[in-house]
């Protein structure tokens, strides 16, 4: 698998899909995003109105407009459910022409449209989209995928947590694409530092919203860590009810092996404390962080920014190359990578 920087896989893949554009339809000077994202369910606060919201200010930072470029921003709610969001995601091509789709906050949702923008010759930016199956077994010439992965968060909580003397690991997983692939790569690290697998129990996704049966049987396990391959208000569930219950008091640890810091806000701090986690965005980490943050925050001012958020404001790379190299040359496309932060 390729190394290759942020910057340069999307300035490739923007620069081929308008470049792809330009030729199809010349007397179209307008470029149509797809934000595809969950606007109603458990990954609401995490992706939907914010996500859009980031789509729009990177698209405002590049002042397109006053060079003569249009930029339509559609939004589409893809309910968690694969088939749903195939639906909308084909009608964006092939009724409304959408040249990129974005955000698709849901491993299989993106494993599936992933398919779908291959077949097309369009182009999908998985900012929210965790399954290193993206890039690894379903890797694919079409779809990129740069804020984060189940590899970086398996490498970085599963290995320090065995440093740290979590050498025995359980299992609360979402029973889909995300949840199976973040608990495979994890098992992974674990066993390579030396540690073990005692079993995981797998629950319904989406809907789960009472976790206590699952949190018994990872009492009963007597693992030192409980792993959460979850994410978002399954979190948020897990982790309340597993402090109910006194699980931190009697001596194991919870990973939260994707967290935002919107998980953190609702949970409380008395609740999260012990919490093993890791982040690659964080608003309040410098005056850049701050700055990029804010900017979102005053079109969402209820919602602050998070990681998969944040990742969108990199559409500032590649669309003015894209559409400056547009009615020339089409331009090769990317070979499809885990990219550097660079």
């Amino acid at each position: 698998m390729n190394q290759i920087t942020r910057r340069a896989t999307l300035g490739a893949a923007a620069a081929g899909t308008l470049a792809a554009k330009s030729h199809a339809q010349p007397r179209d000077n307008t470029i149509r995003i797809g934000v595809l994202a969950d606007f109603s369910g458990p990954y609401r606060d995490t992706s939907g109105p914010t996500s859009f919201a980031a789509v729009q200010q990177a698209i405002e930072d590049l002042g397109l407009a006053q060079r003569g470029i249009n930029v339509e921003v559609l939004q589409g709610d893809h309910l968690n459910r694969p088939d749903a969001a195939l639906a909308l995601a084909r009608r964006w091509i092939d009724t409304q022409g959408v040249d990129m789709i974005c955000e698709v906050n849901n491993s299989a949702v993106a494993l599936a449209v992933a398919n779908l923008v291959r077949e097309k010759d369009k182009i999908q930016l998985a900012s929210g989209a965790a399954s290193s199956a993206l890039t690894g077994p379903q890797c694919s010439t079409h779809t990129i995928q740069w804020t984060y992965d189940t590899w970086v968060f398996a490498n970085v909580v599963g290995g320090a947590a065995v440093r740290a003397g979590g050498d025995s690991w359980y299992f609360i997983t979402a029973d889909y694409s995300f949840g199976h692939q973040l608990e495979r790569d994890t098992s992974q690290f674990v066993t390579r530092a030396g540690g073990r697998m005692l079993g995981s129990a797998k629950y319904p996704f989406p809907g789960t919203t009472d976790f206590s049966s699952f949190l018994v049987q990872a009492q009963a396990s007597r693992a030192k860590v409980i792993g959460l391959a979850m994410a978002a208000a399954d979190t948020q569930n897990c982790v309340k009810q597993a402090h109910e219950f006194g699980l931190t008091r009697r001596g194991q640890k919870l990973a939260g092996m994707i967290m935002f810091v919107q998980d953190i806000k609702s949970i409380g701090l008395e609740a999260a404390q012990g919490m093993l986690l890791s982040e690659v965005f964080y608003h309040d980490l410098n005056d850049r962080t701050r700055g990029l943050a804010q900017r979102i925050l005053r079109r969402t001012p209820t919602n602050m920014p998070g990681q998969e958020h944040a990742g969108h404001l990199f559409l500032r790379d590649p669309l003015p190359q894209g559409r400056r190299r547009g009615g020339r040359s089409r331009a090769p496309r990317p070979r499809a990578s885990r990219s550097s932060t660079s």
